[in-house]
């Protein structure tokens, strides 16, 4: 990626997102079954919902989504849970409600940590005295679609 922008990182951290939803469920070592796989006829398939198939994501994926999982770790606690909510699809109601803010306020954090890390990945250093704003702004000037 030559240049990240904070429309970049949103779409990357909810393919992580979709991602870590379609790894299958981590397995207790060393309980399995000695019985065999029972093997059904036609008429006992008659009348059952077919079974939803899984697909597992690629290698690529997951490796997209573990580099992914460390870009939140400088950010302020709300900023990364709001950042990880939207990428899941959570509404802002959900997510107003599990950070205890308001929507505009929430959503200033939301575009503020994604501007955070937009500015981090392209190794750019920041003035730690920058408000919020001042910090959205300079990202705005890279992507007009913020």
């Amino acid at each position: 990626m030559d240049r990240w922008t904070p429309s970049l990182v949103e779409a990357r951290l909810s393919e992580a997102a979709f991602v870590l939803k379609r790894l299958p469920e981590p397995r207790l070592r060393g309980y399995f079954s000695t019985w065999p796989e029972i093997i059904h006829s036609f008429a006992d398939k008659v009348g059952q919902e077919p079974k939803r198939m899984r697909v597992l994501p690629s290698p690529q994926a997951i490796s997209r989504m573990e580099e992914t999982l460390s870009w939140t770790v400088g950010l302020d606690p709300v900023d990364g849970k709001i950042v990880w909510l939207r990428a899941y699809g959570y509404r802002w109601r959900e997510v107003c409600r599990a950070v205890g803010l308001q929507r505009a306020s929430a959503h200033q954090h939301w575009v503020y940590a994604l501007c955070l890390i937009a500015h981090r990945l392209n190794n750019r250093r920041l003035n730690p005295r920058l408000s919020m704003q001042q910090v959205i702004d300079l990202a705005r000037a890279d992507d007009p679609a913020l």
